[in-house]
């Protein structure tokens, strides 16, 4: 399930920090491979078993449930987390069954499951033929309050589909970015923000950036991260990967419990309620201007793409909904998808 629901003991099986970028594009453009190239997936959590949805780019073909569709009785496992490519493969993290499924991205025919080294795995990155994959581990709301600190990051082997070894990292983990041979991982229970050497497999210092940090992206070499979620204020955090400086921006009691953040084109965007809002990365200030209202009124999912800004209904007790908008709020498109739609992927 979401991570938030752990720290906040929110009565509800769905969180306010979700998938806030899914722009995970290591694909060789030969054309196009499979019944799913020049499209994108959306993730269902779900409840029993998480399930994977289709569209075509130019949104006239859909699939609800292509997993099924291609795999038939196999079924990922619950609480569907996250999905990361790495060549013609794509690697979807079920975080209640403790497993990762992978399947061709093109195709998305069963390949191997990986099921040992993984505890409540959240996000994963990919270097060099290897995977790092955070895991919340025995994390839960009963001891939230005091917090535990044996999460770490899994080493998948990509060659083999087999866990290698593990990064304890001594603090709670969530999102993660790669760049420069180095993990940034936003850990929402403290103040700071992870940093891992994965060539050394240890941690270095970490950089303060203050709690409830959770979506997080990486550009120019400059890392931001969006802080809020539910009962709490709003802050933009800007780190400059070079020498570890900071620059913030507050946002205004009007934007408290920011959920969501996605960067496209050199601007930032990011949800409060229902509203999508952005401003350019160099901005000083939050914009108090929504670009759009969306129909869906428990955002679970968020990303901005192609153009496009992709906006997903979050529900437990109903199939879900993505909405897909023009960067001017012009609604484009209305999808039927499955339980607790809480992220978009790009396989373009």
């Amino acid at each position: 399930m979401k991570f938030i629901n752990k720290l906040f003991l929110i009565a509800l099986t769905a969180s306010l920090f979700v998938s806030c970028s899914n722009d995970d594009n290591d694909k060789n453009d030969d054309g196009p491979k499979g019944v799913y190239d020049n499209g994108f997936f959306i993730l269902n959590e779900g409840t029993k078993q998480g399930t994977v949805s289709f569209s075509s780019n130019d949104l006239t073909s859909f699939t609800k449930d292509v997993y099924s569709t291609v795999n038939g009785n196999d079924v990922l496992g619950k609480f569907a987390q996250n999905i990361f490519f790495s060549g013609d493969n794509a690697y979807i993290i079920s975080g209640g069954a403790n497993n990762i499924t992978v399947v061709n991205r093109y195709t998305f025919k069963l390949i191997a499951k990986i099921e040992t080294g993984l505890k409540n795995p959240r996000y994963g990155v990919v270097k060099d033929g290897k995977a790092y994959v955070t895991n919340a581990n025995t994390y839960s709301y009963e001891n939230a309050a005091t917090g535990d600190t044996d999460d770490y990051v899994a080493v998948i082997n990509l060659a083999t589909n087999t866990y290698e070894s593990k990064i304890d990292l001594n603090s709670t983990a969530n999102r993660v970015v790669l760049k420069d041979g180095k993990l940034y991982i936003t850990d929402p229970a403290n103040d700071k923000l992870l940093v891992v050497d994965i060539a050394t497999k240890k941690l270095d210092a970490p950089v303060q950036i203050g709690k409830n940090g959770d979506c997080i992206e990486e550009e120019n070499g400059i890392l931001y991260i969006l802080k809020g979620g539910f009962g709490n204020d709003s802050e933009l955090v800007k780190v400059k990967i070079a020498d570890k400086t900071t620059t913030k921006i507050a946002f205004p009691d009007s934007l408290k419990e920011a959920g969501f953040m996605d960067l496209e084109d050199n601007k930032i965007y990011y949800t409060v309620g229902s509203a999508v809002y952005a401003i350019n990365t160099n901005a000083t200030a939050a914009s108090t201007t929504p670009i759009l209202t969306s129909a869906a009124t428990y955002i679970y999912g968020f990303a901005v793409k192609n153009n496009r800004i992709y906006v997903a209904q979050g529900s437990f007790s109903a199939d879900g909904t993505a909405y897909i908008y023009s960067l001017t709020g012009v609604l484009q498109k209305e999808l039927t998808t499955g339980l607790g739609s809480n992220g978009f992927y790009f396989n373009d």
